[in-house]
């Protein structure tokens, strides 16, 4: 069933449009020499204005690709955390770990499976101009040909995400064998691969942000990139774990005896934390691109101040930063699920915004223009996911049942009076 799901999701996005293929090849090529052209006289431009069909497979391609960022930052995310909590040794987090380290195994084989389109679009002349370009033609392209050529491109996506996946899987492997016997060498075992795993983390999530969405406008350069797309990754998936584990402690479903009020309140800190490490790594972006003034870098900012793209960037200003972090400065707040339910659905909203910010000016130069496959991608590909997540969380424990930390995550609830100190 699930399997069926990922293939009808692949194969629309690859054969929707089947018979308009040799004509988008055929633009893509044209459009791709020209961008090759402007940026070799002036670096600023990456794509001929040339206008997209609806039902082109160009359109069809970046709404795929906006969904995949969306649904790729839930999985980083949750491998972030899950490695997160076995390098600090952290308690309080050891009874929705499972969740984390559920989401997190899609990675593999469920996400490298839905990454193959997006090569197919890339090839076909329909997402990364640069493959139909010569970089002997386009210096910008010709001093980043290591990374950003087919062949690597080819290799690299599939092999970092079947990397983070793997990594994902051993850590949950490691974490179900020990509901069984209880042993701790399981937990010291996970540590250790933490340790190790979080430096393929930073490496894989930057390059596959670079390959996937940077390339895009392949002249473009940014040091923080990475880091933009992980802060956004964490902060969604927060929000994401807040409410779907308020969801699982319920009365008679799976967290009712082991998920509290503290916990609750922890995921709001952090999901108010990363809204304030997001805007703080955006805003260093913007102003160390704004402050140096090179056409490699200004030119992607400028394309997005260009018709209703500057409104999408104010809308990401004040719904990314000041609605949460204004609403979040209320203690009672981060508990009150009238207000929260609402905030993790504007989360999602704005993190998809976000994606589609950066990838559709690249397509719609001239402003934010919406179709039907948008949200045909994005809620098919969540859903899916979702599914996927309840069919692999429900063939083990709903959470680690000898982790030697799961009582101090039972006894974590109690949330001290006001001036009182907190419990430990």
């Amino acid at each position: 069933m699930a399997l069926g799901g990922v293939v009808a999701v692949a194969t629309i996005a690859l054969f929707g449009t089947l018979p308009t293929l040799g004509a988008d090849a055929g633009s893509a090529a044209h459009s791709a020499q020209e961008a090759a052209h402007a940026s070799a006289s002036h670096g600023t431009a990456d794509h001929a204005h040339v206008a997209v069909s609806v039902f082109s497979l160009k359109q069809i391609a970046h709404s795929y690709l906006t969904a995949y960022m969306f649904c790729l930052s839930l999985c980083v995310g949750s491998l972030f955390l899950t490695l997160a909590h076995h390098l600090f040794d952290a308690g309080w987090s050891a009874s929705i770990r499972r969740v984390t380290e559920t989401v997190a195994s899609l990675l593999f084989p469920w996400m490298l499976i839905l990454a193959l389109p997006i090569i197919g679009f890339a090839w076909t002349g329909n997402l990364h101009a640069w493959f139909k370009i010569n970089p002997a033609d386009d210096h910008a392209l010709d001093v980043k040909k290591v990374l950003f050529n087919p062949m690597a491109f080819t290799v690299m996506v599939p092999t970092l995400i079947t990397l983070l996946g793997l990594l994902a899987r051993q850590i949950r492997a490691w974490s179900i064998a020990q509901d069984k016997d209880g042993a701790a060498h399981w937990t010291s075992k996970s540590r250790k691969l933490s340790a190790a795993g979080i430096f393929l983390f930073a490496f894989g999530v930057t390059l596959l942000c670079f390959l996937l969405m940077k390339s895009l406008q392949h002249q473009f350069f940014s040091t923080m990139y990475g880091v933009y797309y992980f802060a956004g990754s964490v902060w969604t998936t927060l929000i994401t774990l807040y409410l779907l584990t308020m969801w699982l402690s319920q009365p008679g479903r799976p967290l009712e005896k082991v998920y509290f009020k503290r916990q609750q309140q922890d995921l709001a800190v952090l999901f108010f934390a990363f809204t304030v490490f997001y805007a703080y790594i955006h805003f260093s972006q913007y102003f160390l691109i704004w402050n140096a003034a090179l056409p490699e870098e200004t030119f992607w900012y400028v394309r997005r101040e260009v018709g209703s793209w500057k409104w999408v960037g104010m809308i990401i200003l004040f719904g990314h930063f000041f609605v949460p972090f204004l609403l979040l400065l209320n203690q009672d707040i981060k508990r009150n699920m009238a207000v929260m339910i609402p905030v993790g659905a504007w989360a999602w909203l704005m993190q998809y915004i976000d994606m589609t910010y950066n990838v559709m000016p690249v397509v719609h130069p001239d402003g934010l223009h919406l179709t039907l496959w948008d949200p045909i991608f994005w809620i098919g590909m969540s859903v899916l996911l979702g599914r996927l997540f309840w069919s692999e969380y429900q063939k083990n424990p709903p959470y680690p049942l000898k982790d030697p930390r799961l009582q101090e995550a039972i006894v974590h609830h109690e949330v001290p009076a006001p001036g009182a100190s907190a419990a430990h």
